[in-house]
């Protein structure tokens, strides 16, 4: 069989994360398999592929954030999440956090199969940019030998802002990342975050910085 592309899965329960892979392997797909939050920011970061699968619920951190740390180094991989949750806020905070799809265990493998082929139709061409080192599972900014540790909504601000680098986020667009639908988050709650993160950078040595476009949004570059 003619190879397909290539695809990543990160699921830490063993049986399905091979009965995942010998479906993709069948299909025709090269398929790169981790267990972790951590392997698949080494593993993704480096080489991404066409289609990442990626489970909401590892051992070492949430799947969102991880697909939050490789966006942030300019990995455009189209990502299909995988949970046993399906409530409409889990739903929607996967898709803050730069994922494609969505699809809730139990599953039917022809139905993952279908949506991996439709996300790889869409899947960009274009090579990673870097960006900021995020680490999903310490909530941490590490820059050389320097760790600065974030809380969770630190982490998921930044993320946000560094999946678009140069290009200016929304604040509607950051409350989105950053909190659970229907939070209310107060104009000077969002400043505060950011006043924070941005302490963070400078202690981290990062060269970039958050900047504000008044009665627009934010940008980082």
């Amino acid at each position: 069989m003619s190879l397909t592309g290539t695809a990543g899965i990160c699921e830490d329960d063993d049986e399905l994360r091979g009965v995942v892979r010998q479906a993709l392997e069948r299909e025709g797909f090269r398929v790169v398999a981790t267990a972790t939050g951590a392997g698949a920011v080494a593993a993704f970061s480096a080489e991404p592929p066409d289609v990442l699968i990626l489970d909401v619920g590892l051992p070492d951190a949430d799947g969102r954030d991880v697909c939050q740390a490789l966006r942030a180094r300019g990995v455009l991989t189209p990502v299909l999440f995988l949970t046993a949750r399906d409530a409409l806020s889990d739903r929607l905070s996967g898709f803050h956090a730069g994922g494609d799809d969505y699809l809730t265990k139990p599953f039917a493998l022809a139905e993952l199969l279908v949506r991996v082929h439709a996300l790889q139709r869409r899947a960009p061409e274009r090579p990673p940019s870097g960006g900021l080192s995020l680490d999903p599972a310490l909530h941490a900014i590490t820059h050389g030998e320097r760790r600065i540790s974030l809380t969770p909504t630190e982490f998921r601000l930044l993320a946000a802002l560094a999946a678009r680098p140069g290009k200016v986020v929304r604040r509607a667009t950051l409350v989105a990342a950053g909190w659970p639908d229907g939070a209310i988050v107060h104009e000077n709650t969002l400043d505060a975050y950011l006043a924070r993160i941005r302490r963070k950078l400078r202690e981290a040595g990062a060269a970039e910085a958050i900047h504000t476009l008044r009665g627009v949004g934010y940008e980082l570059r």
